[in-house]
């Protein structure tokens, strides 16, 4: 693929400056000038724009007569199907607000932080797999979105976030509360514009919706000055978009030919797994039919838990640093990985020479820059793995060709794995162990709840422990790993998904990061269930210290020093000042009523379970080993 240093483009006075190297295959270059001359579209899966919002009291012009640019903007969100955006006020932003409550269709969430807003649109992309959209101001407002922006990068969420900026006339002045936001976050955008002109309004953000959502998914940024949102003038909502290079390397469909070579390989095999990531969350359904028609195990990444259900007999649950260590084993033995939708993360293949050595490698995935980045396949698809695993399927249905498959002896090679070497953990009296609370609300909410986290143990746990049924359950920020994540994105799922309860499993380090969101979730009433492992310290890196540092004790500890026996913060007097309802258990006897009552519990509900903060998350393969190296016992309670 070419590569360029520094290019951008000028869209008749919108500028979008094309991503470095490092993310080129997220905006693919130019190819030609041929502008695309089809219908607008607002995204990958919408043929056309919805038709023009209804006019109101408030909007009183017609179609042809001149409105705000910031009334231009919402319109055309509203176009784009959207019903609900995250935005936070401020100086350059509210003639966008002021815009937002003209609208008849539109609902602002107003989320107490800008990090918090641009989470929880992350969330409510993540839980329903439309794009999400938060608003910030100039400055500040725009720089808090930084970490969500990167997080929905690494983890390919299709967001589109929108930033107020300075009048045009102070851009490069210093002027208050100006940043250079379309510089700042085009490292970590899939795409970004500055719009200059009024009129390029309704075109960039048919064209931010559309990129956000088509090839591998990403957020967009669109910065839009406050001269601009004053700007009267008439849309026109018919320009075509401008993005020739992108739609013209947008992968085709796979090739038949292609697809029978996959199939041949997995004929002559006789161990082998699917290895599937978070590609494959729009294909669940065509998931579940290549392993019916197969005959295969599936092995998991940490953003692919759900795409194939993890009770399912086949299910060899997750992979990787933390996985299974029946999943791990199954990939080290395995003669032909099929790996769809992944990108062969450090965390996944430790030592990548060791990892899946003995394997012919199939790689099927949307973005070019994926395949052989990191491990170099026999044979490469770059392909929609939807449109892939679809048609393998008819070839498989066609061709009768799976009757023929026959991996009886590789079933029982790893169901004895299973038997042999399943999770676990122990006990120690009334000691409440982390793992036993997820299980225990995974049994009462029958594996049905959507599921937040933020970023550490509980989330490791979280993963091993909750059963995930379905795409789109499990939310968690993995390539980031982002803290902070968990509470404001199990608001956006709750947006996302009205009435479906919605319980966040979080850490009391990350729940702290933003914990202000608990004003969002009791204002709108969410039912969103805050489960707090509460150990009191910062318990990933607690665990690297005991493993890898002697147990020294280099700033991990949350509580207050000078009282270590008090439990601090106090997260259920600080729940109470929210009004939303908490209580605190410290034993074991006491969680499975606990958590009965949370679920049963109408609205937010804050549960603070105490645990040990000497409990490891187990299995570990340590970081660049390989799974001979992998640890199964222990925890902080012994010395290494």
């Amino acid at each position: 693929m070419a590569t360029a240093t520094s290019t951008a483009v000028a869209f008749s006075g919108a500028t979008a400056a094309l991503p470095k190297p490092r993310t080129l295959s997220r905006h693919l270059l130019p190819s030609s000038r041929r502008a695309l001359t089809a219908p607008i579209r607002c995204s990958a899966v919408s043929p056309s724009p919805s038709p023009a919002p209804p006019a109101t009291a408030l909007r009183p012009w017609g179609p042809s007569e001149p409105r705000k640019g910031a009334d231009i903007l919402v319109e055309a969100l509203e176009r784009c199907g959207i019903s609900d955006v995250f935005a936070y006020p401020g100086g350059a932003s509210m003639e966008i607000h002021q815009a937002l409550t003209r609208s008849p269709l539109i609902t602002n969430h107003l989320f107490r932080h800008e990090q918090g807003e641009a989470f929880a649109a992350s969330g409510y992309a993540r839980a329903s797999g439309r794009v999400g959209v938060c608003v910030a101001t100039s400055g500040p407002g725009a720089t808090n979105l930084v970490s969500a922006l990167a997080d929905a990068l690494l983890d390919s969420i299709p967001m589109v976030a929108i930033t107020g900026q300075v009048p045009r006339r102070m851009i490069g002045t210093d002027a208050f509360q100006e940043t250079p936001i379309v510089e700042v976050t085009r490292s970590i955008t899939k795409h970004n514009y500055l719009v200059l002109d009024v009129e390029d309004i309704p075109r960039v953000i048919q064209e931010a919706f559309f990129l956000a959502s088509s090839g591998r998914p990403g957020p967009v940024l669109v910065d839009i000055p406050k001269d601009i949102q004053q700007q009267m003038a008439v849309p026109v909502w018919d320009a075509p978009m401008s993005l020739p290079g992108y739609i013209a390397r947008l992968p085709k469909p796979p090739a038949t030919e292609l697809l029978e070579q996959v199939l041949r390989l997995v004929g002559e095999a006789r161990r082998p797994i699917l290895y599937v990531g978070g590609g494959c969350s729009a294909s669940g359904e065509e998931l579940r039919r290549f392993v019916e028609l197969t005959g295969i195990p599936v092995t998991t990444t940490l953003m692919g838990l759900g795409n194939f259900p993890s009770d399912d007999p086949l299910s060899l649950r997750m992979l990787g640093m933390h996985g299974t260590v029946y999943a791990n084993y199954a990939v080290d033995k395995a003669d032909l990985l099929l790996a769809f939708g992944v990108r062969f993360d450090d965390r996944v293949t430790g030592k990548i020479e060791a990892f899946a050595s003995r394997s012919k490698i199939v790689h099927i995935d949307i973005d070019p820059a994926e395949i052989g980045k990191n491990k170099q396949p026999h044979v490469s698809i770059c392909a929609d793995v939807k449109l892939a695993l679809q048609g393998l399927n008819a070839l498989l249905t066609g061709t009768k060709a799976h009757k023929s498959f026959d991996f009886g002896s590789w079933h029982e090679e790893l169901e004895q794995q299973k038997r042999e070497f399943p999770l676990g953990y122990k006990t120690f009296g009334e000691a409440i162990p982390p793992q036993y609370a997820i299980q225990v609300l995974d049994e009462l909410t029958k594996g049905e709840a959507i599921i937040a986290t933020g970023v550490g143990q509980h989330q490791m746990w979280a993963a091993q422990y909750y059963t995930y049924k379905r795409p789109r359950q499990w939310l968690s920020s993995a390539g980031l790993g982002a803290m902070g994540f968990g509470l404001p994105a199990a608001a956006g799922a709750a947006v996302a998904n009205p009435g479906v309860t919605v319980v966040d499993i979080d850490g009391d380090g990350s729940f702290l990061m933003n914990i202000q969101e608990l004003a969002l979730i009791r204002i709108e009433n969410l039912p969103v269930k805050v489960m707090i492992l509460n150990n009191q310290h910062l318990g990933m890196v607690v665990q690297w210290e005991d493993r890898f540092y002697k147990a020294n004790r280099a700033h991990t500890y949350l509580g207050n020093p000078e009282n270590e026996s008090e439990i601090y913060p106090d997260f259920v007097t600080i729940a109470k000042g929210f009004n939303v309802p908490a209580v605190r258990v410290t034993k074991r006897s006491e969680v499975r009523a606990a958590i009965k009552k949370m679920l049963e519990t109408p609205g937010p509900y804050l549960l603070d379970i105490i645990v040990p903060h000497q409990e490891h998350v187990l299995p570990m393969i340590p970081s660049g080993g390989a799974f001979k190296d992998i640890i199964m016992e222990g925890d902080g309670r012994i010395s290494y």
